[in-house]
């Protein structure tokens, strides 16, 4: 098992620095780091691939976040500049601007953003913030995306949120096999572990999905599901989510 996830390691590797040949050669990969596995494991294969000087973490705490220190010590681990900006408060002002626009709140019934709108919104921004600071950089950047395979398939991601990106490392392995590539790579065990959260709506990915990762892996490898009810949740979330994995729609004459 080692000398293959060390031979897949090299493999995604070799990936990135072809893409980065192709589509920005010499520019930095720019990357939102949280300091959970996905973008841990993304963040080290980019600094291996490129060298840990073209890749720069942000670090964007949406106010106070309890577990900043988790992403903090994973770019010391790392080794790559990083940058922290805080979204808190452009995240408030944009919703409180929301919730007060009188039309909005008309066609809602006084309702204002909903619940979903509010969770999602600091995604976007966080993702905003990548690009900016990507374009910023000398020589540009490339924002990579951290979803993997489990999340894709059931659209556990936040729609030009943590879903965009200009390339995906991450994108053909199931949250297990994200672990495995955690561990070959020499990451400390806590930070592979670390329970998946989306850091916004105060639950972990389990709790609101109301299944275990092991049983989508299961289900999405074998066809097999135990719980009809679950079955039935993950094939609802998947055809419901298709939409965010095909390319945009476009008209032609």
């Amino acid at each position: 098992m080692l000398n293959y996830l060390c031979q897949v390691k090299e493999e995604v590797k070799r990936w990135i620095r072809d893409y980065f040949e192709k589509n920005g050669k010499g520019c930095f990969a720019v990357i939102g780091i949280s300091g959970g596995k996905d973008s841990s494991v993304a963040a080290t294969l980019c600094a291996e691939a490129l060298g840990k000087d073209r890749v720069v973490g942000v670090l964007m705490p949406n106010g106070i976040q309890s577990d900043i220190e988790d992403a903090k010590r994973l770019v010391e681990f790392l080794e790559i500049p990083h940058l922290i900006i805080n979204i808190g408060a452009t995240s408030a002002a944009l919703c409180q601007e929301l919730e007060q626009n009188e039309v909005l709140k008309g066609m809602t019934g006084n309702a204002g953003l909903s619940k979903d709108s509010k969770i999602n919104l600091p995604a976007r921004i966080r993702m905003t913030t990548l690009y900016a600071v990507a374009q910023s950089l000398p020589g540009g950047g490339r924002v990579v995306n951290t979803c993997n395979r489990s999340e894709d398939y059931i659209g556990y991601s936040t729609k030009y949120g943590d879903s965009a990106g200009d390339f995906s490392p991450l994108s053909d392995f199931l949250v297990e096999e994200v672990r495995e590539l955690g561990y070959a790579l020499g990451l400390p065990k806590d930070l592979i572990e670390k329970t998946p959260s989306d850091g916004l709506s105060g639950s972990s990915d389990e709790e609101k999905l109301g299944f275990s990762y092991q049983t989508l892996s299961k289900y999405m490898i074998t066809g097999a599901c135990e719980n009809e009810a679950v079955r039935e949740k993950i094939d609802r979330l998947h055809r419901m989510n298709l939409y965010k994995l095909i390319p945009m729609p476009q008209y032609r004459r």
